[in-house]
């Protein structure tokens, strides 16, 4: 049995992180979205790569889902102390993951290799890849113009009205090496509840990607709960674009490359809805607080997957 999974974010981690929990080494593989990528300091920064990485090797700060865990900040502090940019904040412990990434990035080895090679070092075993090694960077539009997605997240704290977003070198992408295979002997793949708009319609927008998903069974679970986002600017993004946000508007963005769909048990009334759409609906408990529910709720999607594909195949 094979699972191919969609990841951005902290959310899009955490499912990730479960769904390593719940299957044999070397059935899972998570393609992480790099649209978010950007250099900062010199350095190549991989905040969605990092952030899934970190997760699954259980090094993640408990308090923010993304960076380290006992991380300090005395390099940062010396930076904003000579007037450098310290409005990305990076970690002592960070810096150097960065920095060697950078230094093997420089010296010709594609991200792909990058980051298998850290995360044997860590001691994962998922196959973490980045959605491609060419280059695709998002921009956001917004009433203040055109912004680099970092500048929009992080530096503006999502503040300017969205109006839509680009992938920069999208459509000159190919998907990195063993992606196309894992999704053709994949049984499902599951698009975690990462954020649509920015985490993985860069995914997507890959060519030979979305279609490849779309011949396997494909899962999504939705990032909102209640119209709201857990973390990060989903809910905004809808509203800002006219759009309700809500679960419903998640399954209808990703059309008909679903077969299924979860949703949590305060949107229990918008599985009908979702059900309308030609979706399969399962509701439940999709708020993941900690380890332990990151592991039921993974294993409730690969149930529900199976119960989607009509014959045992997990």
């Amino acid at each position: 049995m094979k699972v191919v999974a969609l990841a951005g974010g902290v959310g899009g981690a955490r499912l990730a992180h479960g769904l390593a929990r719940c299957l044999p080494e070397g059935d899972l593989m998570v393609i992480v979205n790099t649209g978010d990528d950007f250099e900062h300091l010199g350095l190549a920064i991989c905040p969605d790569l990092d952030t899934v990485c970190y997760t699954l090797a259980e090094i993640a700060s408990p308090v923010t889902g993304w960076g380290r865990a006992d991380e300090s900040w005395k390099a940062l502090e010396t930076i904003a102390r000579l007037g450098g940019p310290d409005w990305f904040r990076l970690g002592d412990r960070d810096l150097g993951w960065h920095l060697e990434r950078t230094r093997r990035l420089q010296s010709g080895q594609p991200l792909s290799q990058v980051t298998r090679d850290f995360c044997q070092a860590l001691g994962v075993a998922v196959d973490i890849t980045p959605m491609s090694d060419d280059k695709v960077r998002t921009w956001v539009y917004t009433d203040v113009g055109e912004l680099p997605f970092q500048e929009y997240f992080v530096r503006r704290r999502c503040e300017p009205r969205v109006q839509g977003f680009r992938f920069e070198g999208a459509e000159h992408s190919r998907p990195a090496p063993g992606i196309m295979e894992a999704l053709g002997q994949a049984d499902c793949v599951i698009i975690c509840p990462s954020n649509p708009w920015v985490s993985v319609a860069p995914i997507l927008a890959v060519p030979g990607l979305r279609a490849a998903a779309a011949e396997q069974r494909v899962v999504a679970v939705s990032p909102l709960i209640g119209g709201q986002a857990v973390k990060g600017p989903a809910a905004k993004m809808y509203t800002e674009l006219g759009i309700d946000p809500s679960a419903l508007a998640v399954a209808r963005h990703y059309g008909d490359l679903l077969v299924g769909f979860v949703l949590d048990h305060v949107d229990a009334a918008q599985a009908p809805d979702v059900n309308a759409l030609g979706v399969q609906s399962l509701v439940t408990d999709a708020l993941m607080r900690d380890e332990a529910d990151r592991q039921r709720l993974a294993q409730e999607v690969l149930d529900f997957a199976q119960t989607l594909a009509g014959s045992a195949i997990f």
